[in-house]
C-alpha cells in the first residue's frame, strides 16, 4: 500500500531539515542580468498598459461628458511644454517597449 500525502509532506520536510537547504531561493541570491530586468520591466509595462485601459474604458463609460470636453478641460490648464512631453513620453514609453519586447522575444 503506497504512503499518504501527509506522510510525504512529513518525509520530505524532515528531509529538508537535515541537509539546511533554503526553504526557496530569494530575488537577493540571483546575480541581475539583462534579460532578467527586461523581462520584470516587459511584465510591469504589461500591467500598466492593462489599468489604463481599464481605466480610460471605465471612464468612457461613467463620465457625463464626451472625450472633447475633456481635453478642452486640460487644454485651458496651459501646462508647461516640460509637463507636456513627459505626459506624453509616459503615455508612449509603456506601450513602445512592451510591443518592441514582445516582438524581440517572439524573433
Amino acid at each position: 500500500m503506497g504512503t499518504t500525502a501527509k506522510e510525504e509532506m512529513a518525509r520530505f520536510w524532515e528531509k529538508n531539515t537535515k541537509s539546511n537547504r533554503p526553504l526557496s531561493p530569494h530575488v537577493t541570491i540571483y546575480k541581475w542580468s539583462l534579460p532578467m530586468a527586461m523581462s520584470i520591466t516587459h511584465r510591469g509595462t504589461g500591467v500598466v498598459l492593462s489599468l489604463g485601459v481599464s481605466l480610460f474604458s471605465l471612464a468612457a463609460l461613467l463620465l457625463p461628458e464626451q472625450f472633447p470636453h475633456y481635453l478642452a478641460m486640460v487644454k485651458s490648464l496651459s501646462l508647461g511644454p516640460a509637463l507636456i512631453y513627459s505626459a506624453k513620453f509616459a503615455l508612449a514609453f509603456p506601450l513602445s517597449y512592451h510591443t518592441w519586447n514582445g516582438v524581440r522575444h517572439l524573433v
